[in-house]
């Protein structure tokens, strides 16, 4: 089947403003199958920087590039301009050393990470492999978000192996790198029952303010306000102190030094918390959801309406 000429003028566009490009559903913050996750996880690994295409966005790319490259799935990884290939093929490049060698980056650091786990956890861990049978090991995983998952897993002798306390843990290479340190531990108490993960890499967690705490920061200049609403629901509330917004991407934002403190804003707080939590997983190290949004500001200041 021919490409239409547009299209490909289009296609290769993309590949030429970038030299490494994965076409992927969704996009690497939130990828919408699991292919796409295990594709983006892969290029984790490397540390590298690459342009991505939504082709969830774009269905016209989203059938073009299968005939671009006669590759017939998604997701595609392209270096160069040339096709490397769909999720099976980064992964395995990846966990070999090809893919940072393709990629022109120094071979990975496979040191196993140093972890704890304390002795209750390890009860618990130990009569579940002993359930599972010898060939299962304790895997984990930790995600651009450092969220931790757990789970048994056959055992891999390319995985990269820790031990504590007489388990096996084994993780890939961008796990072992987000999981130096770290402490697993089994609580029964206040905080509810299960595994208790303590990482002292992740960043911190997404705070909250207050309206009124939020404007004395801004007037005072330790924080910058980011509206997460669309132009005409900013204009049906305003706040009273200066603030940024999405309109022209989050590209300039991203960018920002990641010890800028950043308060997120919406009506109701629902949308903010899932900005605030996208910036964390950037690395951002002062991250705030203002509680309430603009309904609880017009709580304070009858000049913000509510709407």
């Amino acid at each position: 089947m021919s490409l239409d000429p547009a299209l490909r003028a289009r296609i290769e566009s993309v590949l030429s403003a970038n030299h490494v490009v994965l076409f992927l559903k969704g996009t690497p913050d939130a990828p919408q199958c699991g292919f796409s996750g295990k594709a983006v996880a892969a290029l984790d690994t490397t540390g590298a920087t690459y342009g991505h295409v939504n082709v969830l966005a774009d269905p016209e790319i989203r059938e073009g590039i299968k005939i671009y490259g006669d590759w017939p799935t998604i997701p595609q990884l392209y270096i160069g301009g040339e096709l490397v290939g769909g999720a099976d093929i980064i992964s395995q490049m990846a966990g070999s050393g090809e893919l940072h060698t393709a990629l022109g980056l120094p071979a990975p650091d496979r040191t196993p990470p140093s972890i704890t786990i304390t002795p209750a956890a390890a009860d618990m861990l130990k009569s579940a492999l002993a359930n599972a049978g010898d060939d299962y090991a304790l895997q984990i995983e930790i995600d651009r978000g450092f969220n931790a998952r757990l789970q048994l897993a056959p055992k891999d002798d390319n995985a990269i192996i820790s031990e504590s306390a007489g388990i096996r843990a084994q993780f890939d290479l961008v796990s072992a790198q987000r999981g130096r340190g770290m402490t697993i531990d089994w609580a029964d108490d206040a905080r509810g029952k299960g595994l208790i993960i303590d990482n002292p890499n992740a960043p911190p967690k997404v705070g909250t303010l207050t309206p009124a705490q939020a404007q004395t920061q801004v007037n005072e200049g330790k924080l910058t306000i980011v509206d997460v609403r669309p132009a005409e629901e900013r204009a049906l509330a305003q706040i009273p102190v200066p603030s940024r917004n999405f309109d022209d991407g989050v590209e300039e934002l991203e960018a920002l030094p990641k010890d800028t403190a950043l308060a997120f804003l919406c009506q109701a707080g629902g949308r903010s918390q899932q900005a605030a939590e996208h910036f964390r997983a950037l690395g951002f190290s002062k991250v705030f959801n203002i509680a309430g949004g603009t309904n609880a500001w017009a709580d304070i200041d009858s000049s913000v309406a509510r709407y």
